[in-house]
């Protein structure tokens, strides 16, 4: 069981393209970011891969409970380079997820650091569990 663990963690994941183009309205290339969801008794944890994105170039929008995550991958290569091989795709990254109730969305946080995205989405006070005192 751990050597399968192992396995799957050395896995490099490539940029995938969004595979229904008939959604798409603009020319180019459309990446889904890989994510990792995680909880814990306060909040939900979304961290999301999208190298070469830069703040600048990244939109995070919340509307009617709908969290977007949108963001241009630019190329690297300076003014004066001229392509010789290229492996590095540029386009945009494009997400959506739709937010429960649980979460307070007035205090959801947003850190970009060297091409992961991490959100921080609090749970409303009435979802956070808490223990109920006996009365005796």
């Amino acid at each position: 069981m751990m050597a399968d663990r192992e396995s799957k963690a050395l896995q490099v994941k490539e940029k995938r393209e969004v595979t229904r183009p008939a959604e798409q309205t603009r020319p180019g290339l459309v990446f889904t970011p890989a994510v990792d969801i995680f909880e814990t008794d306060k909040e939900i944890t979304l961290v999301a891969d999208i190298p070469g994105v830069k703040a600048d170039d990244l939109n995070i929008d919340l509307h009617d409970s709908v969290l977007t995550l949108e963001g241009d991958v630019t190329a690297p290569e300076g003014p004066d380079e001229v392509d010789v091989l290229r492996e590095y795709r540029t386009g945009k990254y494009y997400r959506q997820f739709t937010l429960s109730q649980v979460i307070d969305q007035s205090k959801i946080e947003a850190e970009l650091k060297e091409g992961v995205l991490r959100l921080r989405l609090p749970k409303v006070e009435a979802a956070v569990p808490r223990r109920i005192a006996i009365k005796s």
